[in-house]
């Protein structure tokens, strides 16, 4: 009988859980999906704060995830629980501000190597350094977003493939 491999269990964090984090988690989850490696990786977002806890996402991602062919609408924003640390292989966070309100809310001993910048994979590792927070600018942010997020889930997908050693 051969054993299933466990799934690489992938956390995006942004700061509110409505905007960034939901747009990467269902991303993520499509493109694991198309490619045929959606029993391999398990997806979710959260936020360091609590302010948006059990809402749906911004509208504006929503639309813009409407005019990809993705639907956000399901989704409810939820804050990082100390649980989150031993759950996940990876915390990807969106920026130096989620950043260090995620390390500020690490559980003792948890293991800081898994917290990593969203765009640290794909093309944009190395020259874009965070997803830009789109809440307060209009739908040209929010665009944005979710093509930062797009190259990085390519290269999210690549390094899930290579976990478990499947050719890109």
């Amino acid at each position: 009988m051969d054993a299933t491999p466990a799934p690489t269990r992938l956390l995006f964090v942004c700061w509110g859980n409505i905007c960034r984090s939901p747009t990467a988690e269902a991303l993520m989850r499509r493109m694991a999906d198309d490619a045929g490696v959606g029993d391999l990786v398990v997806v979710d977002s959260a936020g360091t704060s609590s302010e948006h806890d059990g809402g749906p996402p911004d509208r504006r991602a929503i639309a813009e995830a409407d005019r990809r062919g993705l639907d956000l609408r399901g989704l409810r924003a939820r804050r990082v629980r100390p649980a989150d640390w031993d759950d996940y292989d990876l915390l990807l966070v969106a920026d130096d501000v989620v950043e260090a309100s995620l390390l500020r809310q690490a559980p003792p001993g948890a293991d800081l190597s898994k917290v990593r910048r969203i765009t640290a994979f794909g093309p944009d590792a190395g020259t874009i350094d965070e997803v830009p927070d789109p809440y307060y600018g209009g739908p040209d942010g929010f665009e944005l977003v979710y093509e930062v997020v797009s190259r990085a889930c390519d290269g999210l997908l690549d390094h899930v493939r290579a976990t478990h050693g499947l050719a890109g």
